[in-house]
Formats: C-alpha cells, sequence, structure tokens
C-alpha cells in the first residue's frame, strides 16, 4: 500500500470484506495521497461505494462511477403535515416525472443540448425560451436566481462538448427530467426531528414541516462517459482484470483532460436534469395548493471528482458515494459561510433521511461524508430469482413481501415496477441513525434535522 486507507464505521455496521479489499487496493495506486471510506461503504465497481480518493495528478474514473454527479437536492416548503395530501401530490408528481429505465422526458436539440454540457444551469433560461415543455410553468426567473445560490458551484462546471462521444449525446438528448431506476427517488417528507433550532431556523425548518428530496444523476448520458473513459483508461495503462478496475489517467495524457471535460459535460447534464425535476415538483404542489414558496435549500453532488487543496498541494478528490462537506472555513463568502455546506443524507425509502452541515473537522476526510446508509445485500439477494416461464422460485428472496411491505407501512409507494422496488427494501441498507452516529461523533459533520418519508416515488 502507498498509503494507509482509513475506514469511518462502527461495531454496529456490518462491513464486507470485499469492500475493503476494494478499498486496500484504491491505496497500492502510485498517485495515491489520501484513501478512506466512509460509514456506508459497500462493493462497488472498481472502489467501493463510500470511498474517498485523493490521487496527485491523476484521476481515476472507476473512483467517480458511472452515475457522474449523481445529487441530493432538498426543496423546502412552509407547509405542514395536515396542509397536504401526500398521496395525490406523489401521483401527480410521477405523471409529470417518469420513472424507471428507459424513459424521455424534455427533448433538445443540437443547440439546446451544447448549451446544457458546457452552461450546466446557466443554460435554463434558454431552455425555458426555446423548449415547449410543461415543465416551464414552475419556473420564474428571479425563484431561479435563488435557486443558483443554492447549489453546489452554482450548477455549472466548464464541460467540454467535444470530449463526450456522440452516443452520449444521443441518450442525453431526451432523458432531462427523468427520474432513473435504482436507488435514484423523489420523496415527500416531513421534518421528524430537529437537533439544532439556530441551525433548523437557518434553512425556515421545524418539526412537521414538509420538504421534498430528489435523489438521481446524469443517466444514461453519465454511463456512457464512464464507460467510454474506463475503457480508455484500461487501454493506455495495458490493464487487464483487477487492474483494469482501477486503471487511471495521469494529467500528462491527453486522455486526462478529455475525461475531466466530459465529466464536467456529464455533471452540468446531472443539474440541469435535478433542476428540471424541481420545476415539475413546483408544478404540481402550485397546481393543487396554489402559490407558495417552494425554495432550494440545497443541491450536492455525489460520484465527482473535483480539485481541490489538502495536505498542502492540491489532489483530484473523487467521491463515490460520498459527497463533500466543507466546513464554514471553505464556505466564507458565500451564502453557508455561518454555517457549513448543507449535507443531504437520505437512508432508505421506509427510514429517515438526515440534513446536516459540514464542519471544519472534516478536512480528516478530505471533507467528506457518505452519500447514503450503504447495501447490506445485493440487489440480486433481496429480490430472488423466479423462472419467469415456470414461476419456479431458483433462489428465494433474502426480504419476503410481507416484510417489504410491514417496512413500508404508512408511506405512499408509486414506483415504476412493483416486483423489483423489493431491491430497494429497507432491510437491504445498514441502519441510517447508525450511520449518521459514526459522522458526527467523529465531527465530520452536525445534523440539523431528520426526516421521516411520507411518500416514495421510486424507478
Amino acid at each position: 500500500m502507498r498509503v494507509s486507507a482509513t475506514i469511518y464505521t462502527s461495531d454496529k455496521l456490518p462491513l464486507e470484506d470485499t469492500a475493503v479489499a476494494q478499498l486496500r487496493d484504491a491505496a497500492c495506486l502510485p498517485p495515491a495521497r489520501k484513501v478512506l471510506a466512509t460509514p456506508d461503504i459497500h462493493q462497488g465497481y472498481g472502489v467501493p461505494i463510500g470511498a474517498v480518493v485523493g490521487l496527485q495528478d491523476a484521476i481515476l474514473p472507476a473512483a467517480v462511477g458511472y452515475d457522474i454527479n449523481c445529487g441530493m437536492r432538498l426543496i423546502g416548503t412552509e407547509l405542514s403535515r395536515r396542509d397536504i395530501d401526500a398521496d395525490a401530490l406523489a401521483h401527480s408528481i410521477a405523471r409529470d416525472v417518469p420513472l424507471g429505465q428507459g424513459h424521455d422526458n424534455v427533448h433538445l436539440n443540437d443547440r439546446q443540448l451544447e448549451a446544457v454540457l458546457e452552461r450546466g444551469l446557466q443554460a435554463v433560461p434558454l431552455l425555458a425560451e426555446s423548449v415547449s415543455h410543461r415543465a416551464w410553468e414552475g419556473y420564474d426567473p428571479d425563484e431561479f436566481a435563488q435557486d443558483l445560490q443554492h447549489v453546489e458551484r452554482q450548477g455549472r462546471l466548464p464541460g467540454l462538448l467535444a470530449a463526450v462521444p456522440d452516443h452520449a449525446r444521443q441518450k442525453g438528448a431526451h432523458q432531462l427530467g427523468t427520474l432513473g431506476g435504482g436507488n435514484h427517488f423523489i420523496e415527500i417528507q416531513m421534518v421528524e426531528v430537529v437537533f439544532d433550532a439556530d441551525l433548523a431556523r437557518y434553512f425556515n425548518l421545524e418539526p412537521g414541516r414538509i420538504v421534498v428530496m430528489i435523489h438521481s444523476g446524469s443517466r444514461r448520458l453519465g454511463y456512457q462517459i464512464a464507460d467510454e473513459y474506463m475503457r480508455r483508461a484500461a487501454r493506455r495503462r495495458g490493464a487487464s482484470g483487477r487492474q483494469r478496475d482501477l486503471a487511471y489517467l495521469t494529467a500528462d495524457e491527453s486522455d486526462f483532460d478529455l475525461y475531466v471535460g466530459a465529466m464536467h459535460a456529464a455533471g452540468n447534464f446531472a443539474y440541469v436534469n435535478r433542476q428540471i425535476m424541481t420545476l415539475l415538483v413546483r408544478r404540481c404542489f402550485r397546481r393543487m395548493l396554489g402559490p407558495l414558496p417552494l425554495p432550494l435549500l440545497y443541491d450536492v453532488s455525489h460520484n465527482m471528482a473535483q480539485f481541490e487543496e489538502h495536505l498542502d498541494g492540491w489532489l483530484w478528490v473523487h467521491r463515490k458515494g460520498a459527497t463533500r462537506a466543507f466546513g464554514p472555513r471553505r464556505m466564507a463568502g458565500g451564502p453557508f459561510a455561518d454555517v457549513g455546506q448543507p449535507v443531504i443524507i437520505p437512508g432508505s425509502m421506509g427510514t429517515a433521511s438526515y440534513l446536516l452541515v459540514g464542519a471544519d473537522d472534516s478536512e480528516e476526510t478530505l471533507c467528506s461524508v457518505n452519500h447514503g446508509a450503504g447495501r447490506t445485500m445485493s440487489r440480486a439477494a433481496a429480490l430472488g430469482k423466479v423462472n419467469r416461464r415456470t414461476g419456479q422460485v431458483i433462489r428465494a428472496p433474502a426480504i419476503t413481501d410481507d416484510e417489504f411491505k410491514r417496512s413500508m407501512r404508512g408511506i405512499t409507494l408509486v414506483a415504476h415496477d412493483k416486483h423489483a422496488v423489493k431491491e430497494e427494501a429497507p432491510a437491504a441498507y445498514k441502519d441510517i441513525d447508525a450511520v449518521i452516529d459514526v459522522v458526527c461523533r467523529c465531527g465530520l459533520a452536525r445534523p440539523v434535522a431528520r426526516l421521516k418519508p411520507l411518500a416514495v416515488l421510486k424507478g
């Protein structure tokens, strides 16, 4: 190992040997300067989910992953539980936001897609003027100007159109405003517990307040970019097998700059994707409840590599299934200088989510915390396997249908695939409360509020 590998966990959380081995392999890479894992660590492709990898003059596409700039977005309201029909709102949103894989929504021409990939959220006013879609019923220029101040990097990265493969552009041209499948979701939530009254007031939160959380990324466009540049990195290193999974690009290689530009383009696409879904959520709320404020509290990324100053130098900090958690010092000059960067961490669809703020002590983790609870079993194990032709059970599911129904009691579930959604059952994930306890006891972030799901939309 070139550097040590640190895992932030506790004896209450399961730890996979395979994930530990993947983290150790990352620490063996020649450009590695800092390697660690957050409490949600579990096996991934190349490096584990929940890994933070700091490389010097190098970038590792597998440590960013396939869903580039997957991220969390939290929308506030001034509504309480008695003000809404969560079931009706969830079904209204599902009519406007396609759930699951293989769907399209907002269709872009070449000029519009180019603006999205190169300018991120700065392209939204152009789309509002030139694209016919119901999303713009939820668009207000002044509200959008406020949104920009509450998005990491204001939602614009230096995307390089020429670095994006043609097949990736073709996939992205029609997928804005779609949720996707897997662990992506839209949730209508209620503030269940406030941990710090002053911080909660800063975000205009109080017990019983309604919020909406969105989790999605760059869709198939990001996947195609990741796949292309992972293959290029492997060819450059002449790698195969396990080495192929950890193939990196160095700063003196032409593909390095191309990957960074393509990654940023996918990041821009993901920011706009979440913005379009936000507009559609606002449209649904306002059509049912009248004009009301629905401010964006924050949008924070994971699955990104960012060039940051750490350890007396500059590193490419890869956060795969991990999220940036800058403390107040690093947020100086911005709207969150007094409290630190907002950190949005969901559990699973039947359990709680959390809003936290980054702490200055997070420097020891390259200003990073986990992005979720982390899986304890594979999707295949949770779902089991059945012969579709005969109905014969080949492998029994680890989670029965009755167990799944009990875990979702009292929560509206709107799912594209009612059978496959059991892959995301609460029992397939670690205990989110135990995960957050590790983060807070280590001083990496401060808790603001615990959020309870009322309605869940899943692919």
